[in-house]
């Protein structure tokens, strides 16, 4: 049987390359309009209304993703 630092360093690895993995991706669902790209008002009343985090796409940019993207602009400035 695997010692139980075993597991959690096997677990922990996997979750970073999942991690790592959806963040190639880039996308996950918005938090604002849970990925159906549009919000009803607050009083539940009236037509739903494109939301404007995501603009009407239900998607969002990972927060990993953002910032592996805003460092590879400032490598690219850097050259």
């Amino acid at each position: 049987m695997p010692s139980p630092t075993l597991l959690a360093s096997l677990t922990a690895a996997g979750y970073t390359a999942w991690y790592l993995i959806s963040c190639y991706i880039g996308f996950g669902p918005c938090r604002l309009c849970h990925g159906t790209g549009a919000r009803v008002r607050r009083s539940g009343r009236g037509r739903p209304r494109p939301c404007r985090w995501c603009r009407a796409t239900g998607l969002r940019k990972r927060w990993g993703r953002r910032l592996f993207d805003a460092l590879r602009l400032e490598f690219e400035r850097s050259r």
